[in-house]
């Protein structure tokens, strides 16, 4: 409790200080402008309509482009996980391209599928694809090797030991790159707009920019942070959901 009221107290002299620079000679407003600009900014853009269809497609986009990419990733990793011979064939593939800028390819997505949403959501998919796998296929390894023994006294299939034994084992480090990929999809989704969009709340930080309203930017950066710790919090719960059988037996042992 104290630790959040000092956040929130840090928060509060943070914004404080803002202000006084802001409304001071020495910054411009174009440069900083004061917490309350940015504040009538996006309180009037939310109250007007302006900002909500921007905000369901960058959402929509993310959330497409999250589950493609989690499909993927989660799939991907149990191949990977359960083919030696495909691990050694295929990782080094997949590795070459996750090294490569997702933003350096946008403008080729562009070319092979066009402007709008479409080459969004496969950059957002692209960039959510390679944690997911990782982790995937890390918490596939981590099983105990005396559970792994024990199924294979009992006579389980590979796909009894896989859904029985190896996915829940693996859970806690699968969801933990969930929640990474999800911080990343409204990176790519952002990214994404930036390059290809004409609608989306990266599209308007682009033209906010060549509209030279810097409280309108603010504004868009704050609707994309509350965007972001929403989708992590969702994560969170999900996670919390899928672990609580896992946390109550642990408690009762």
């Amino acid at each position: 409790m104290l630790s959040r009221l000092a956040s929130l107290a840090l928060f509060a002299a943070i914004v404080f200080g803002w202000e006084l620079l802001a409304r001071g000679d020495r910054v411009s407003a174009l440069v900083l402008p004061a917490p309350s600009v940015i504040w009538d900014s996006l309180w009037n853009g939310l109250r007007s309509g302006y900002f909500w269809p921007h905000i369901i497609h960058t959402a929509t986009e993310l959330a497409l482009g999250l589950a493609l990419g989690c499909i993927a990733g989660l799939l991907g990793g149990i191949v990977l996980g359960e083919s030696v011979f495909l691990r050694r064939l295929l990782f080094p593939y997949v590795l070459v391209s996750q090294v490569v800028p997702k933003l350096a390819l946008a403008p080729l997505f562009i070319v092979w599928f066009g402007f709008g949403m479409t080459s969004t959501v496969v950059i957002t998919a692209l960039i959510c694809f390679f944690p997911l796998m990782e982790n995937t296929l890390t918490g596939l390894q981590q099983v105990e090797p005396r559970k792994l023994e024990l199924f294979r006294m009992l006579g389980a299939t590979r796909l009894q030991t896989l859904l029985r034994l190896k996915i829940p084992s693996g859970l806690p480090v699968i969801l933990a790159g969930f929640r990474v990929a999800v911080v990343l999809a409204l990176v790519g989704a952002v990214v994404g707009e930036f390059i290809g969009g004409s609608k989306g709340l990266g599209a308007l930080i682009i033209a906010s920019q060549g509209m030279m309203d810097t409280p309108l930017m603010f504004a868009v950066l704050l609707l994309i942070t509350v965007l972001g710790l929403v989708s992590y919090q969702l994560a969170m719960g999900l996670e919390r959901l899928l672990l609580w059988p896992h946390l109550k037996e642990n408690t009762k042992d």
